[in-house]
């Protein structure tokens, strides 16, 4: 919503000062031009005054959000897994037996696992928290259930990443990989990262 006034306000303000300059010129009312211009800088200040929301008013719950360029690999691969999905085979009955909810839940926290090396626990709360996927509880722990990840693998390619990217100590790592603020790896999957992370 900010942003649609902060567009209206940039492109009145726009039109409102070509408008009054075309005005000038032809020495007609100028009453039309100044009022987009003033109603324009008023929309703008609403955009404004509306985007710096206090951090005060924010939930404190952190989830990890994905870029726009990662949001868009999802949903490319969100197309071809579905697709992949109609053409396999499956019993009639367990389609008509699991809700779509919980499929997509299924497929959103296969994509998590495989694509942003998440944690179990942090694929979860990706997926039922407001700021994320938003599925209901049990749509989630369904997903949860039934997705094929290896969390091991998963912890050491974060590990990787800390390491190679960030230029974070071992200690560090293993830190954020199990830290309930961080990836939420147990700390079994947290030290074969640190076992298998190269020197």
């Amino acid at each position: 919503m900010e942003a649609l006034f902060g567009t209206l306000g940039i492109l009145g303000f726009t039109v409102g000062i070509i408008l009054l300059i075309i005005s000038l010129i032809k020495k007609s009312s100028k009453k039309r031009p100044l009022f987009i211009v003033i109603t324009s800088i008023v929309l703008f200040g609403i955009a404004m005054a509306n985007s710096t929301t206090p951090e005060s008013t924010k939930d404190k719950e952190t989830v990890a959000q994905p870029t726009k360029e990662t949001q868009k690999d999802i949903k490319d691969e969100t197309k071809e897994e579905s697709k992949e999905e109609t053409t396999k085979t499956e019993p009639v009955k367990e389609k008509e037996s699991v809700p779509i909810e919980y499929k997509n839940a299924l497929i959103k926290g296969q994509q998590y696992a495989e694509r942003m090396y998440m944690s179990e626990r942090g694929v979860y709360d990706q997926l039922v928290s407001e700021y994320g996927e938003n599925f209901p509880e049990e749509a989630a722990q369904y997903a949860i259930e039934n997705i094929k990840a290896d969390y091991n693998k998963n912890a050491l390619e974060k590990a990787k990443t800390y390491q190679s990217r960030m230029s974070m100590s071992r200690d560090s790592i293993w830190e954020q990989l199990v830290s309930e603020h961080g990836e939420n790896f147990t700390e079994e999957q947290a030290n074969y990262a640190l076992e298998n992370l190269p020197n």
